[in-house]
């Protein structure tokens, strides 16, 4: 659908330089979505892998983050084995509903309660980032975070639409059971994409 070289906004690698490549194509559906526009495949044209890693390859950062859509609709062994063979590190952020390929230096599980996550994703998850529209999600959140390596990194991230009345939630409960960290959209505050 589109790359970019950027600032990775959110997670545990908020701040660090990156290429994102952003596929088309979704069927999880969440209402929240800030890029419903990558939902259909149809509407964007074909891109090969050759011309994706080119375009890669030219940025300083060799960190590449592959995101959606739901990028684990196709499978993705291919173009991550092309950017590996330039040096580029490979970062996906998935709702896990579909299985895994590719390979992967970062995985960012982010569950959602519309498709959610395939069994098969939980023991290579580097990141759990769930986002809380409402305060069911809390539960949700710790349903996966109970199925996963204790070595992954876990986030709760305010719905972008709610920060204001979600984010004091947050920050309780991540007092109050500090395995979690905050995830905040810091692209947003920064106006870029």
């Amino acid at each position: 659908m589109e790359a970019f070289y950027t600032i990775q906004g959110e997670g545990f690698h908020a701040g660090r330089a990156a290429y994102f490549i952003r596929l088309g194509g979704c069927d999880v559906g969440c209402h929240w979505c800030d890029v419903k526009e990558s939902w259909n495949a149809d509407d964007h044209p074909l891109t090969s892998i050759n011309s994706i890693v080119a375009a890669a390859a030219a940025f300083p950062a060799k960190l590449v983050v592959i995101t959606g859509g739901e990028p684990l609709i196709y499978n993705l062994k291919p173009l991550t084995q092309k950017l590996h063979e330039k040096g580029i590190q490979t970062f996906i952020e998935t709702s896990g509903a579909y299985p895994l390929s590719g390979e992967w230096d970062w995985i960012c599980l982010s569950p959602k309660k519309f498709k959610e996550p395939t069994e098969s994703i939980m023991p290579h998850v580097s990141e759990l980032k769930v986002v809380i529209f409402n305060k069911s999600d809390f539960a949700w959140a710790e349903k996966f975070a109970s199925r996963l390596d204790p070595k992954a990194r876990l986030f709760l991230q305010p719905e972008w639409s709610k920060s204001e009345q979600i984010t004091p939630l947050i920050v309780d409960y991540v007092k109050n059971n500090p395995k979690w960290q905050i995830s905040i959209q810091t692209h947003k505050y920064m106006n870029i994409p």
